[in-house]
């Protein structure tokens, strides 16, 4: 058992750490409008009685900010912001409380964890399936973050770490609240997405979940809350999702979400943005593949109020990370197949760029077109048939838009 650790908690070298890594994760100031690069200055000013209100148990966490950012999928996904030094506090508690819980956790657990990533969770999937456990079931847990039993928490928390002056500070995170229109509004459940800590306690409140499937001798890959167990026949696959189902709204009061929750066949069903083709093999899922033709239309919408210089950086470096995180598919044709498109829509930007006859007139000329290829200028065909039409396709043809540096995702993928 942990009892004396808030000591641990304060010393100089781990208030440094933590202080680093907030200022290089960098991010949004919290209710007090504190922003990372004062967050130094702050602490030498007032690190001694920080740090006395840590050891004597009575440091009051403040209210996060409330931000709602989109999903994916739709909808919106609401973040708490924690003040800059309540994320500071928080990554000291972490920089602790990591080396601790990392040896319990399952072998199956792949979010949030050190040397651990997604990929790692998708190639662990794609084993299991080679190994003719083909079905899955996939289990997504409705608004997890918002729903986390407090009392299961502190409970399994309880069972580890015994200072009470630890147990009492992260209680009192959970419990802040937030700011909304000026009123401090408390919390009785969930653990608030944006703080360091987050990540953990939600790690240790499905540490259960990982251990009963375990129990129960399953192969499953858990990323956060998205749970995909992997079972051999699909009468086995809807036995397990009745049966898990039920336990989690028993032992740790969640719910799954009925509309992304279900059963199929590798290729049937989504992980971390993947799944598996027809040969076992790792590809894009198709909610990617339409994800990311939304934001191509996006990133070359014409009314933005970018030089065309500002619009060709944000597409390299947006279509680097994106293939950066996809790399990792061996059946990539999904994408790659969509570089023609990909090209029209770029086309169909400048077009609408270059806006008036002369303006259009003028850049068919300086990019190589033909006297008659130059009296597209004129059309009154719409912007999406002109950018398939020979004078566009020769004043921007593949080779100039190469030369100028329009990355393609063959090319981003390397």
């Amino acid at each position: 058992m942990y009892e004396q650790l808030m000591e641990e908690v304060v010393r100089d070298e781990n208030a440094a750490a933590a202080l680093r890594a907030v200022v290089r994760n960098k991010g949004a100031a919290g209710i007090d409008h504190m922003r990372t690069e004062e967050l130094e200055g702050h602490l030498k000013r007032h690190w001694g009685s920080i740090k006395s209100k840590l050891l004597a148990g009575a440091y009051a966490p403040t209210p996060v900010k409330r931000v709602k950012i989109p999903k994916p999928d739709g909808g919106t996904r609401t973040l708490g912001i924690p003040t800059v030094l309540d994320r500071c506090i928080q990554q000291m508690l972490l920089n602790v409380l990591t080396p601790i819980y990392e040896p319990m956790f399952s072998e199956s657990s792949y979010g949030f964890r050190p040397g651990r990533s997604a990929h790692d969770a998708v190639k662990e999937a794609q084993r299991h399936a080679k190994e003719g456990r083909q079905y899955g079931v996939d289990s997504d847990i409705a608004k997890f973050f918002d729903r986390v039993n407090h009392d299961i928490l502190m409970t399994r928390i309880g069972k580890t770490i015994r200072d009470k002056r630890m147990l009492r500070l992260i209680g009192r995170y959970l419990r802040a609240g937030a700011l909304i229109n000026g009123v401090s509004v408390s919390s009785d459940e969930g653990t608030p997405q944006g703080g360091p800590l987050s990540p953990l306690l939600a790690n240790i409140y499905l540490d259960t979940l990982d251990k009963e499937l375990e129990r129960r001798g399953h192969k499953f890959c858990r990323y956060a809350d998205d749970c995909n167990i992997y079972v051999r026949s699909e009468q086995a696959a809807q036995r397990v999702l009745e049966n898990v189902t039920q336990w989690l709204e028993k032992e740790l009061r969640l719910r799954v979400n009925e509309e992304k929750t279900g059963v199929g066949k590798g290729g049937e069903r989504k992980f971390l943005g993947f799944q598996l083709n027809g040969k076992l093999e790792i590809a894009i899922a198709p909610k990617s593949v339409e994800r990311f033709k939304d934001t191509v239309r996006k990133l070359w919408k014409s009314c933005q109020s970018r030089t065309s210089k500002e619009l060709l950086r944000q597409w390299r470096a947006w279509l680097r990370g994106w293939c950066s995180y996809y790399r990792l598919a061996e059946d990539r044709r999904s994408v790659t197949r969509l570089e023609g498109w990909i090209r029209r829509r770029i086309r169909c930007c400048f077009w609408l760029r270059w806006h008036s006859q002369k303006g259009r007139l003028n850049n068919l000329k300086k990019l190589g077109c033909t006297p008659g290829q130059c009296r597209t200028a004129f059309s009154s065909k719409g912007a999406w048939r002109i950018a398939k039409s020979p004078s566009l396709q020769t004043a921007l043809s593949n080779a100039t838009m190469r030369r100028y540096g329009f990355l393609m995702p063959a090319e981003a993928f390397g």
